[in-house]
């Protein structure tokens, strides 16, 4: 079921979205948290279609802030789907002139209660998650360092403003490769390659080099001297993989917390 709500207000939507579980035959129920995206509409489809797979393992109410065109005069536009593509419920809700200055006040009223918050930016991340006004909502939030051009400044200014319950999916990215290798305290060079990712690993020991090469990323050969090459699944997940791996904890991320901090202060 699609409600479309033009020059509407949070209450309004409320409403419509009771009105909506009514007719499809009781109020929400199982929903385990409310994920906040923040976007526009050139990534909404995109976003939206990643939040409703991953909510087929996590049951959530999504949220999806659009703000459009900043000059123009104060407006709430609202698309609502209940029962649709996934569990739970999905709004899109695209905000005009002043209204998007002060998004966090049209989100605060349509958050689930007494469940956790997640808010998401599939975009260019803000330079404080935590002191973002909607950032200020959550207990996780969730950036992508990938989406800019320049993803380790991107990363060292997410460390200058880490708060416990930040992440990004590039560190999500690397969870086969950290579950594959285990840490070594060893100075360590990177080089660029064309990708799709981390393409090899690779080790220079006393008995020789051990590697781990993943060119395709699907498969990786694993080599080491005096043993046989062995292939090791260790494909490079879609975005809705990532997104439901990082609704599995809403607890602070040490790891990621000490990592960060390598490349700025935490």
């Amino acid at each position: 079921m699609t409600i479309d709500l033009t020059e509407t207000s949070t209450s309004a939507i409320a409403s419509a979205l009771q009105q909506a579980r009514q007719r499809l035959g009781g109020p929400a129920s199982g929903m385990v948290l409310t994920l906040v995206i923040v976007t526009d509409e050139a990534a909404q489809y995109d976003a939206v279609r990643a939040a409703n797979e991953a909510a087929r393992e996590h049951p959530c109410r999504v949220l999806v802030v659009i703000t459009r065109r900043p000059t123009a005069g104060p407006r709430l536009d609202a698309e609502i789907r209940v029962g649709e593509t996934s569990p739970g419920e999905t709004m899109l809700l695209r905000m005009y002139g002043p209204t998007g200055q002060h998004a966090d006040s049209v989100v605060a009223p349509l958050l689930l209660p007494d469940t956790p918050v997640v808010t998401w930016w599939p975009g260019i991340p803000p330079e404080d998650p935590a002191g973002n006004p909607i950032g200020m909502l959550a207990q996780r939030r969730i950036t992508d360092a990938a989406a800019v051009d320049e993803p380790r400044e991107a990363l060292a200014a997410l460390a200058a403003s880490y708060q416990p319950g930040d992440t990004d999916l590039s560190w999500t990215r690397a969870t086969p490769w950290r579950s594959l290798l285990a840490a070594i305290g060893i100075p360590i060079a990177s080089e660029v390659s064309t990708g799709p990712g981390v393409t090899e690993v690779s080790f220079a020991t006393s008995e020789g080099e051990i590697t781990v090469t993943r060119p395709d990323g699907r498969v990786a050969q694993l080599r080491r001297p005096d043993q046989p090459e062995r292939r090791v699944a260790l494909h490079r997940r879609d975005t809705p993989e990532l997104l439901a791996e990082e609704l599995r904890r809403l607890d602070p991320d040490e790891v990621y917390a000490e990592s960060l901090a390598l490349l700025g202060p935490v």
